[in-house]
């Protein structure tokens, strides 16, 4: 077997010492180097293999065809001979296959079915530093399995990552490195016009680069719009020897290998790519890269469960891998849509998935291999406590887990499907209506993108994948199907797929609500269609996919629910009952009969108040946001009130406090029961709040107020004169003062200790004097005043003594 010399090979006889003498090793080698393709035919001779399977780990589809079809090249074969692979939809391995490459998720099924491995030798981590969920899981799987098999090889490969850390983690095992290729890559930063739409900079970017420099050019997009949108702009634009091909995920195994293909002789390729060829793939004759310096990367929310797809920049690590694709072959250039100084600011790896995904698949397949805590498990970063809280959660109410987090008969039959739990639980409560092919097919539609078109609604996307033709579709059914049959089959058409779907995503049932196209989730959140789509008219949709904030999502995929449908699968989960508020513009509490799934309003209609006591507090809450100076007190009340109050501020005797602030505050405590029966805030009346004031003060404590501090100063004449505790410079009383003739004492209250402030009124009630010293009055300015009044009012006695003379409230008998 004569092959051309890569840089890894001065790695691999190192590699192969350290799998020899240990289980473990990592192997850290730069883009090119060729470690996908060259370590796993090197290791075919290792004499610890025997005749067992050595596995190879790829994060994509692509990159696992690709590996296999190369090797099986330098090997002289065909694949499915001693080099084969098994991804989702597709598998080509025979009895004679000995290198198998798997994609991740695959491999974690293949863990579950067979925890011990059985007849594979050693397990190879390719592209580890794209740290994928299921690469983090099968890794911790692994290891945990090699308790079982210390035979098991486990070989961790990555690029660019931090080979100490994982060697740690594989117990301090060697690190061996490899240098990559020697082909120079120019590097220019291209200016980023704020004006510009990003597939515009990039298309005038592509065009330059074709026009400047030699060979075809790998393009690095966000997404699958973005890349439809930039071979839109250039297909009119490019030279006649220029093709140009789309490369994403969503495309069929041909398009994509149609895609990685070298041009055709004397001719010059664009790939349009995501992510997807950052790593794992050489495209022969690409001297060019242009990255537009985005990726578009799932981000999950615990808070709504909710997993969307946000447009991030590339980390440092992410854009050297795209730089790198450039150099693979023969020296070449790169433009990075970005300035030289933003390259600093970048990200230095990309965010693990196991850090910000849904982990509702993770905690079940851990409690299908016997694990509730993740803790038991050597993950190289712990799953966040938030996200797994969320998970075990959502797969309580899918009846997968108990309350200890372990694994229910149910979960065992959702964990019998390569599916995320929500759509296992979809398909298996399915099966008992004789209905799992259409759960399937749907199951099919949503984890695989582009099946049946981009039409949001599900429903008509079902339709066409059912008829439609090709190797993609024709698998896909099969897939279905095989799932089906996993839960005990069913022909389909049953139901309408709304009533499967709801199922899986109890929580973003949808509500209209509000101007046509908005909806209420179940969740709390809201979302909105176009107001053009025909679902924007439905007035209950089940939402599968959502993009943007959880304020302002955006319905991407969605099927109409019928009515019944929903009454009928969460009859157990809607909650009826009463409900009671305080109508503003009424002033009143109004009751209402509401039917209730979670935030969505089933029913909502006028019902008497069957709360008095709610309806009490409602009205007693009101009537403190309105003020209760509003309320109509009584003049006595108000008086009871300030006595209280100047007796807690001025003597600081333990009294309650009837300060507005302080009444406001406890207004459940004294005034919600003066009111029961009560529902509007004109039904208040003074004599409720007599029944209130009598709970703040009891008979016995009014009785210490009137000793202390009496409502009325008794003159000496014998009249009563009601005292102002209200007053501004303190306990007040307005008087005549021909009432206190004969008063050798000033007045005072609280057993002596407070002297009254005395306003002396004229005989026409005007005030003459005000004064807190009356002794100190008639002996003092008394003369002046009697001698100024004495003339304006003759009938009335202003004597030189007052001290001395009789009181009296009359004027003298005419003619004395």
């Amino acid at each position: 077997m004569s092959m051309p010399p890569l840089p890894i090979d001065d790695a691999l006889p190192g590699l192969q010492a350290a799998l020899t003498a240990g289980p473990y090793a990592v192997l850290v080698a730069p883009p090119g180097a060729g470690k996908t393709t060259r370590v796993p035919l090197a290791l075919l001779k290792a004499p610890w293999r025997s005749d067992r399977r050595i596995i190879m780990l790829e994060p994509r589809r692509l990159a696992a065809r690709a590996a296999a079809a190369q090797m099986a090249r330098l090997l002289g074969e065909e694949v499915a001979q001693t080099v084969g692979y098994r991804v989702r939809m597709d598998t080509k391995v025979t009895a004679r296959t000995r290198i198998e490459i798997v994609t991740e998720g695959v491999f974690t099924r293949m863990l579950l079915d067979d925890p011990e491995l059985t007849g594979i030798a050693a397990v190879l981590f390719d592209e580890f530093h794209e740290r994928s969920l299921d690469g983090d899981l099968g890794l911790a799987l692994t290891l945990d399995a090699a308790a079982l098999r210390p035979d098991l090889r486990v070989l961790v490969m990555s690029a660019t990552i931090d080979g100490a850390r994982v060697a740690r983690l594989l117990g301090d095992c060697p690190v061996i490195e490899s240098l990559g290729r020697t082909f120079p890559v120019e590097t220019h930063h291209a200016e980023p016009d704020p004006l510009k739409r990003l597939e515009d900079q990039v298309t005038d970017a592509v065009l330059a680069a074709l026009r400047a420099h030699e060979g075809s050019a790998l393009v690095f997009l966000p997404g699958q719009g973005e890349i439809t949108r930039v071979a839109e702009r250039l297909a009119s634009r490019v030279p006649a020897d220029t093709d140009i091909a789309p490369l994403f995920g969503q495309l069929t195994p041909a398009e994509q290998d149609r895609a990685i293909r070298p041009a055709e002789p004397g001719r010059r390729k664009i790939v349009l790519a995501t992510s997807i060829a950052e790593t794992s793939l050489t495209i022969d004759g690409v001297r060019i890269v242009v990255d537009s310096g985005f990726r578009r990367v799932p981000a999950y929310d615990p808070g709504t469960g909710l997993t969307t797809l946000e447009t991030r920049r590339v980390s440092r690590a992410g854009a050297d891998q795209r730089r790198g694709r450039a150099g693979r072959t023969s020296p070449g250039v790169c433009i990075r849509l970005w300035n030289e100084g933003q390259t600093a600011a970048l990200a230095p790896f990309d965010t693990p998935e196991i850090l910000a995904a849904d982990l509702a698949n993770l905690v079940l397949d851990l409690a299908n291999w016997g694990v509730s805590d993740p803790a038991a498990l050597s993950f190289l970063d712990a799953p966040p406590a938030p996200a797994w809280s969320e998970a075990v959660a959502l797969l309580q109410r899918l009846e997968a887990l108990d309350d200890q987090a372990r694994l229910t008969p149910a979960g065992k039959a959702l964990a019998r499907l390569p599916l995320h739990p929500r759509l296992a639980h979809m398909v298996v409560a399915a099966a008992a209506e004789d209905d799992a092919l259409t759960a399937a097919e749907l199951a099919v539609l949503i984890g695989e993108r582009g099946l049946g078109g981009d039409d949001t609604d599900l429903g008509h996307r079902l339709d066409r994948f059912r008829r439609a033709t090709g190797p993609k579709a024709d698998a896909a059914r099969a897939m279905a199907r095989r799932w089906a049959s996993l839960v005990g089959g069913g022909k389909g058409g049953n139901f309408a797929p709304g009533h499967h779907l709801a199922r899986a995503f109890p929580d973003r049932i949808a509500q209209a609500a509000g101007p046509r196209g908005r909806f209420r989730l179940a969740n709390g959140r809201q979302a909105a269609l176009e107001v053009t789509d025909a679902l924007a008219s439905q007035p209950f949709l089940v939402v599968t996919d959502v993009t943007g904030t959880a304020a302002a999502g955006r319905i991407r995929g969605a099927v109409a629910l019928d009515r019944d449908d929903l009454e009928s699968l969460f009859a157990h989960r809607i909650t009826s009952g009463t409900t009671l508020s305080f109508d503003a513009a009424s002033a009143s509490v109004r009751a209402r009969r509401t039917r209730q799934l979670d935030a969505l309003r089933l029913a909502d209609e006028p019902a008497p108040i069957d709360d008095p006591e709610a309806a009490a507090q409602l009205l007693a809450e009101a009537a403190a946001r309105r003020g209760l100076d509003l309320l109509p007190w009584s003049r006595d009340q108000l008086a009871w009130r300030a006595r209280a109050g100047f007796l807690r501020a001025t003597l600081g005797a333990d009294w309650p406090d009837l300060g507005q602030e302080a009444l406001s505050a406890s207004i459940s405590d004294w005034l919600t029961p003066a009111l029961f029966g009560l529902s509007k805030l004109s039904e208040i009346s003074a004599e409720h709040l007599r029944n209130a004031l009598d709970l703040l003060l009891p008979y016995a404590r009014r009785q210490e107020i009137e000793a202390l501090l009496p409502s009325h100063f008794v003159a000496p004449t014998g009249n009563g004169v009601p005292i102002d505790y209200a007053a501004e410079g303190g306990p007040a009383i307005e008087i005549r003062v021909q009432e206190l003739f004969g008063l050798t004492r000033h007045p005072t209250i609280a057993n002596g200790r407070i002297r009254l402030v005395l306003v002396l009124l004229s005989p026409a009630h005007r005030p003459i004097q005000t004064t807190r010293d009356l002794p100190g009055f008639w002996a003092g300015s008394w003369a002046d005043v009697a001698k100024e009044l004495k003339g304006r009012y003759p009938r009335h006695p202003w004597p030189d003594e007052p001290a001395k003379a009789h009181p009296t409230a009359r004027a003298k008998p005419r003619g004395t």
